[in-house]
């Protein structure tokens, strides 16, 4: 006898659904919780709608649902209490009381089988989160987070007073006074980390040092500033070392022979790591293409250090002079690198396309493989330009020439498709032997980087679609279409080059393209990318699918890189454990958990790509400081209220020109159209406009250069309408001589020079 179906829910069920909910829902959630069906899901999304317009539900960053005031699923809370029996009570370090009301109370639950973490009053940590009421939570600890407020990391120097700790964080706006008693060992030029000691009255802060973490001149000096800031460490923990003693590659059984195939690997010449193999050869129908990827997931088991320490790092850093791994050398440099002519595990998705670049089949299969050559980019574009090596020559006709044959079909069915264009320079610095760096230059961009790209996001696809097919989890890498409030600020602004961007939410990445082609023979065509490019929203990790709006695609998860990206070894587990293909599989927690490590590893990337970003920043000013005086041309490639930011042309290096360096006059930021106006002479400075400056200072210890402009001239753009704002308004900057006197908007600007200007008579900071 068939169970009677639940009655079809009004909006007040709903909502009482959601708001008795421990957690968001996602609409998944709420159609199977009211087992709904068919064309009755549109009546659902529809109700969804009309409570969130209504303001009786929100929907979630990750597009799941909840009443008003109330946390999201994970959050960064901060330790306020612990009790005379020990339970630890948090708040959320992000609150508004006025707008949101009395701050919830959230109990840090033990950790199962271990007790409490190991948390002290002020600690902070990353927890999801279960709610049981407006004012009352349960969290459980993913990740512990250092406080950065009380301590400070920099460098000794010794001034005639005494010590002074200068910090390497270019937010900073003072120094630290380091009593003598407070050294603890440390000598001028060390990088330190001081602590924040209490004070009252004091014109300014005392640090105790508690950690001495290289020299200032040490070439290695800037990756270890990086490290320190990101939270991030080399060494990994004994217990994950130890896992990794005995591991050799598995034999055969079990697994499909790929060594007849000359599976080749493509990468930059200053790889650390060799992960992914590709393969094409023509059939009747179309081609048959190989990706084949390390099997980490045969090495790295659910629960064991190894992959404890894998999630908590979440992902590989690489700066210019190293690269922080996610996985011990032992795998990330041996057992898990595909190098030449040696027997590696692989998991492999054997692909056939058609001539239109359409997937038509895919198998996923655990491998035995053996590459036939580790090949660079550069090698692989001069041999399909005719200057083939000693290496690529006897590889042209069976290997190199097939895979462009593919690359190009792939790559017409991504421009038909409409994926995104933004292919913007990428900044390379160069590094001797010795850890020093040699100089700085945009990298170059080959077809033979867009073959592996193509190569890989097939991989990708065929990934997220096996595993949709199975009905089994999967993590997908999510990208959801721009904001209205991003392409309104957008739309405003190509307005005044001709260009205009579609109203409504139905936006597709086709239309952006279309922009950028008819912007690309144009002198603002870079101006019109950054622009484009901004309004973007941020891709991250997610167990629901919103689809990829940047790539055109409705299915897309990582697969191709599980020695670098956690994502990706779990998308490898599920697909064991999917298809059957042996031990390692996902284990019935981590499905469970899927969401919480989906946010986790999107946090631990954004981290990961700032401390990247630092670290170029810091490398291409040290080496700027050889080259004081010196005229550059450039862009301008931010416009504040305190300056104007430029990008240098031959490096990609970056700088700021005060405002108060600039030719007096009275200058208004219209922030729409990203210039500032010279009240008096009408002279205007205008993002990607053309200029050309001197460098003024450089300061490779903080990442900050000042730059001054070359000239008088305005930095509009030719030929460009310009809507000049009513020059009566009050958001304006003087210039030099007026500086630090009383008036609107003055307090941004002095703090934007107090951070980024001019050292007072060549001292930091005094």
């Amino acid at each position: 006898m068939s169970r009677p179906t639940p009655p079809k829910p009004d909006k007040n069920t709903i909502l009482k659904l959601i708001a008795d909910s421990p957690s968001p829902l996602s609409k998944r959630d709420i159609v199977d919780a009211f087992q709904i069906r068919g064309d009755d899901r549109r009546d659902i999304k529809e109700m969804l709608r009309e409570l969130t317009e209504d303001g009786l539900i929100v929907k979630m960053p990750g597009q799941d649902y909840t009443v008003p005031k109330s946390l999201p699923s994970v959050a960064v809370v901060e330790v306020y209490e612990i009790d005379m029996d020990g339970d630890v009570f948090a708040k959320p370090t992000e609150w508004n009381v006025e707008l949101q009301g009395e701050m919830p109370k959230i109990e840090i639950v033990p950790e199962h089988g271990k007790g409490h973490p190991a948390l002290k009053e002020g600690d902070r940590a990353m927890v999801a989160l279960r709610r049981f009421s407006d004012k009352l939570y349960e969290g459980k600890v993913i990740k512990r987070l250092d406080d950065p407020r009380g301590n400070v990391m920099g460098q000794l120097v010794r001034h005639k007073n005494g010590y002074v700790l200068e910090p390497a964080s270019k937010k900073a706006k003072h120094d630290f006074d380091v009593p003598q008693a407070d050294l603890n060992g440390a000598h001028e030029g060390d990088l330190v980390v001081g602590e924040i000691q209490p004070a009252r009255g004091l014109q300014r802060k005392k640090v105790r040092i508690i950690q001495v973490i290289g020299r200032r001149d040490d070439p290695k000096a800037i990756s270890l500033i990086a490290l320190y800031e990101a939270g991030l460490s080399e060494k990994f923990p004994q217990a994950v070392i130890d896992e990794t003693e005995g591991m050799v590659v598995p034999d055969l059984k079990g697994r499909e022979d790929l060594r007849s195939y000359p599976l080749v690997t493509i990468d930059g010449a200053d790889a650390r790591d060799f992960d992914d193999a590709v393969f094409a050869e023509k059939e009747d129908d179309g081609y048959h293409l190989i990706v084949a990827i390390a099997d980490v997931a045969y090495y790295v088991r659910p629960g064991s250090a190894l992959d404890r320490e894998a999630l908590r790092r979440g992902n590989s850093t690489y700066f210019p002079d190293r690269v922080v791994p996610m996985l011990p050398e032992a795998l990330s440099n041996d057992l898990c690198s595909l190098r030449p002519k040696e027997n590696r595990a692989c998991m492999a998705f054997h692909m056939k396309i058609d001539f239109d670049g359409a997937l038509r089949s895919y198998k996923v299969v655990r491998g035995l493989m053996r590459s036939e050559a580790r090949l660079t980019y550069d090698q692989v574009q001069a041999a399909k330009d005719g200057q083939p090596s000693d290496l690529t020559d006897p590889l042209v006709e069976k290997v190199i020439n097939p895979l462009y044959e593919a690359y190009e079909i792939l790559d017409k069915a991504r421009r038909q498709r409409g994926a995104l264009d933004l292919d913007l320079p990428e900044r390379q610095i160069l590094i001797d032997k010795d850890g020093n760096m040699t100089g700085v230059k945009n990298r170059a961009r080959f077809d033979s980087h867009k073959l592996i790209e193509e190569f890989m996001i097939l991989a990708n696809v065929a990934a997220a679609q096996a595993l949709e097919g199975r009905k089994a989890p999967c993590v997908y890498r999510i990208h959801d279409r721009p904001s209205e409030t991003k392409l309104d600020a957008a739309r405003d602004f190509l307005d005044a080059f001709g260009l205009s961007l579609p109203k409504g939410g139905s936006i597709k990445p086709a239309q952006i393209n279309l922009l950028l082609t008819k912007a690309k023979e144009s002198p603002y065509s870079h101006l019109v990318s950054e622009v484009l490019l901004r309004s973007q929203s941020q891709a991250v990790y997610s167990p629901e699918n919103i689809g990829h709006f940047g790539l055109a695609l409705q299915k897309y998860a990582h697969f191709t890189s599980p020695i670098r990206r956690y994502a990706d070894l779990l998308v490898h587990r599920s697909l064991i454990r999917a298809f059957d293909l042996g031990p390692g599989g996902l284990s019935d927690e981590e499905e469970v958990t899927l969401e919480e490590k989906s946010d986790h590893i999107s946090q631990t990337e954004r981290t990961s790509a700032e401390a990247e970003r630092n670290s170029v920043d810091r490398f291409t000013a040290k080496w700027m400081q050889s080259r004081i005086g010196d005229e550059f041309p450039g862009r301008i490639n931010g416009v504040t209220r305190f300056g104007l930011f430029v990008t240098l042309d031959e490096n990609g290096a970056d700088g700021l020109i005060p405002i108060r360096t600039l030719p007096s006059d009275y200058y208004v930021h219209d922030e729409k159209q990203h210039a500032l106006i010279g009240r008096k002479s009408n002279r205007i400075y205008r993002l990607g406009a053309k200029v050309k400056i001197r460098i003024v200072e450089a300061d490779g210890f903080t990442g900050s250069s000042l730059f001054e402009m070359v000239g008088n001239d305005s930095a509009d753009l030719a030929g460009i309408s310009f809507k000049r704002p009513h020059m009566s308004s009050d958001r304006g900057s003087r210039d030099k001589r007026d500086f630090g006197k009383k008036r609107s908007g003055g307090k941004d600007e002095r703090k934007g020079l107090k951070k980024y200007g001019p050292k007072k008579g060549g001292k930091k900071r005094k």
